[in-house]
């Protein structure tokens, strides 16, 4: 029974005294309320109330009022000298933190309206994170109760929470709609609790639902989005597909053409959300995209015809086929892969760098199944020099991932006994070779309990201290499992979002589970067919690019103006730096010279393993000097993440284009295409043809054809090649040649 205290108690006599009364006033105040709200305070008070639950009560109210978010209480310091884990992933350090520290003044359990857990979020007395709580809510009162039954901690053996529903789980509305999304929890001893008004909501696209913090959803406009309700570390998701207005018949779903699942879920969902496809791109348009996309270059003059030409019925496959098989396939995947394991200069001396990038090459040319792939990274050991693979250890020297604090030093284990000879001091020194091994024994220690944290892969059980193999096995084992339900969705979606321009979740190194993806179904069948096809890279990569999905053209129907995460069309992007610098080059005749390398102290030093016809893809080592490359965004190979690389256009990338030395000093070269096409004597309609079918991998249209002829007509002959080059320079600045379409 609570009872309020007398006013009578004495106090200092000083201004702090003064504080400390209206502090001790305040809380008597807010603890006669509550009394009261709750019919207790006298000796006929209601019968004894259920015990409160630490963890499945207390809890959930401190996550929800945003306590222990970064921001307030849970962050690395605190705040104001009071710390709790952040969202009370240590729910036994949390109950010391607020039951025992500043001499247990934050609960009075004889006077719970006293307690400094209730009279700072209710504002009685000062607290600078604001009013988190209302004295007369239920909240108050489950906290005030706590306090009076003593501040019991978590029990041994307490019921588990295994599982979140949510209502409605998935549900077509309409702009302007509301409804309310109600959570409930299943736990370990089979009880069910509603838990919606402990649950934080948030809206994954604001520009489909709002929601706010009692689960009320209003519809805002049309799209794909979701609702995330979190409790007590669990997500659930609530989906809702809001059509675009207007009506679309049937028969455009019905009659577009299906090359596979693929088109199916696609198609699928345009017609829930009411988006008319585009039709099919053209065949050269779908060549020099489907080239880019493959190997990172323009398709040639001659290949175009003979796609264009081709009648076969068969040939998109024939196409693809020999796209996936051609060596400009090793070069370009090899780059990419190089962007995501941070093959760099910047960390690495030249002969690691190169025994790096060469073991990635080698496992691209031999089409190594990812899984295979990602497991040799994983396990490596040896020399840095032999044994390429092993210098990821020289860049990953820490974990990263991290999800509870206990999670993470588990996670961390698996690395504890991994060792290497040699990078003390400067990575550059010598010859740069290390030796990657492991010991027999040794732990991390877990800072929160002074012990070993048993080693284990997230959402896995933990290896037994004793166990001698090589614990990075294990891990191997766990991560490319085909039971693992975040590693094939991982690489399905970075492979779809590198052809299709717009990943399934984005960003694409985000796959949190609040995250979800834009076509949910979609991205589970494309994961499914990794693991059937036991991560073959190539097999998924044909899938794509044999849809008519991907055959989509660019062109905006009035229908589909606003799409952007459902593929009713193909979404342009600007070309990536070393694409775009190689597509110059081969337009111009004219190739960039890479001799020099900036190291990450700022110094530079020549290199050798570069010559006069190496590609900008085939660059192993981003740490090559190249004003181009950098203005136009290539991935610095810092860490580990899709934003290092930029593909967004700016006005310093106009200006060099228009006014640089890129594209003008390669039309002016004596040795250029350009200058040999002029000295070869072409005419003016040769010289169109040459450009438009270089540049834009298509013919020019007749208006263009007429257009230009009569601008080299007007010119006449004395000032041939300045409107030569006036046109090809057009050429390489236009957005057709710029963006992929």
């Amino acid at each position: 029974m609570n009872r309020v205290p007398s006013p009578r108690r004495s106090r200092p006599d000083s201004g702090a005294g003064d504080r400390w009364f209206r502090r001790r006033l305040g809380g008597w105040i807010a603890c006669l309320l509550a009394a009261c709200l709750r019919g207790v305070g006298t000796a006929n008070a209601a019968p004894a109330e259920p015990p409160v639950s630490f963890r499945h009560d207390v809890m959930p109210i401190l996550s929800k009022a945003g306590c222990n978010s970064g921001g307030c209480h849970g962050a690395l310091a605190g705040k104001g000298g009071f710390r709790l884990s952040l969202f009370g992933y240590n729910p036994e350090a949390d109950h010391l933190a607020i039951t025992r520290e500043a001499q247990g003044r934050r609960v009075e359990p004889t006077q719970p309206g006293l307690s400094l857990l209730l009279t700072k979020p209710t504002t009685t007395v000062r607290h600078k994170g604001g009013k988190r709580l209302e004295v007369d809510s239920d909240d108050y009162r489950t906290l005030a109760r706590w306090v009076a039954q003593g501040a019991p901690g978590p029990l041994p053996g307490e019921a588990e929470l295994r599982a979140l529903e949510i209502d409605p789980g998935e549900r077509t509305v309409t702009v302007g709609q509301t409804l309310s999304l109600k959570v409930r929890a299943r736990f370990g001893d089979g009880r069910e609790r509603d838990v919606t008004r402990w649950a934080k909501f948030t809206s994954t696209d604001e520009t489909v639902a709002s929601v706010d913090g009692t689960g009320k959803v209003t519809v805002l406009g049309p799209g794909v989005g979701a609702i995330t309700a979190w409790y007590s570390s669990q997500i659930v998701i609530a989906r809702l597909t809001a059509p675009h207005p207007g009506e679309v018949p049937e028969a455009v779903f019905a009659e577009s053409p299906r090359s596979g699942p693929i088109d199916t879920l696609v198609l699928d969902q345009l017609k829930r959300l009411r988006l008319p496809p585009s039709p099919p791109a053209d065949d050269a348009t779908f060549l020099r995209r489907a080239s880019l996309d493959t190997l990172g270059r323009l398709p040639t003059p001659d290949e175009v015809e003979a796609f264009v030409g081709d009648p076969g019925p068969d040939k998109h496959t024939r196409l693809v086929d020999r796209l996936l098989a051609a060596p400009e396939y090793v070069d370009f995947w090899a780059y990419k892969w190089s962007d995501v394991l941070l093959v760099s200069g910047a960390r690495l001396r030249p002969a690691a760098v190169k025994s790096y990038y060469g073991w990635i090459r080698s496992r691209v040319a031999d089409n190594t199944p990812w899984d295979r792939f990602v497991r040799q990274v994983v396990t490596a050991r040896g020399s840095s020099v032999d044994e390429g693979e092993s210098n990821f250890f020289a860049i990953h020297q820490d974990p990263l991932e991290k999800w509870t604090n206990d999670q993470y030093y588990q996670f961390a284990n698996l690395f504890a006994r991994v060792r290497a000879k040699g990078w003390g001091g400067d990575p550059r020194s010598g010859d740069g070779r290390r030796q990657v091994y492991v010991e027999s024994a040794g732990d991390l220690i877990q800072p929160r309990t002074g012990r070993p944290q048993p080693p284990a892969p997230l959402d896995a059980p933990p290896l037994e201290a004793s166990d001698p193999r090589d614990r990075r096995e294990v891990l191997a084992d766990w991560l490319t499992s085909p039971k693992n339900p975040y590693f094939a969705r991982a690489i399905a979606n970075r492979i779809w979002a590198h052809f299709m321009g717009v990943g399934l979740v984005e960003s694409v190194d985000d796959l949190r589970a609040s995250n979800p993806a834009s076509n949910e179904r979609l991205l589970a069948a494309l994961a499914e067919h990794l693991v059937s096809h036991r991560f073959d890279l190539k097999s998924l990569m044909r899938e794509i690019l044999l849809s008519q999905t991907y055959r989509r053209s660019s062109e905006i129907l009035p229908g589909n103006r606003e799409d952007r995460r459902h593929y009713a069309r193909f979404y342009p992007r600007r070309l990536p730096a070393e694409v775009l610098s190689d597509a110059i080059a081969d337009v111009t005749g004219v190739r960039d010279r890479f001799t020099e390398l900036t190291l990450s102290d700022g110094s530079t030093e020549k290199t050798a393993f570069y010559t006069n016809s190496t590609r900008s893809v085939q660059l192993f080592d981003s740490a090559v000097n190249s004003y181009f490359l950098k203005t136009f965004g290539r991935n610095q190979r810092e860490i580990t993440c899709e934003c290092e690389r930029s593909n967004q256009p700016s006005l310093v990338q106009a200006l060099h284009l228009s006014n640089g030395s890129t594209v003008n000093d390669k039309l002016r070269s004596p040795e250029g295409r350009l200058s040999r096409l002029l000295a070869e004597g072409a005419d003016a309609d040769r010289l169109i043809s040459e450009a438009y079918r270089l540049a834009l991998s298509r013919p020019p249209r007749p208006e263009e054809r007429r257009s230009l002829l009569r601008a080299f007509a007007e010119a006449g002959p004395g000032q041939r090649s300045a409107v030569a080059e006036d046109l090809f320079w057009a050429m390489l600045t236009g957005r057709e040649f710029l963006f992929q379409h």
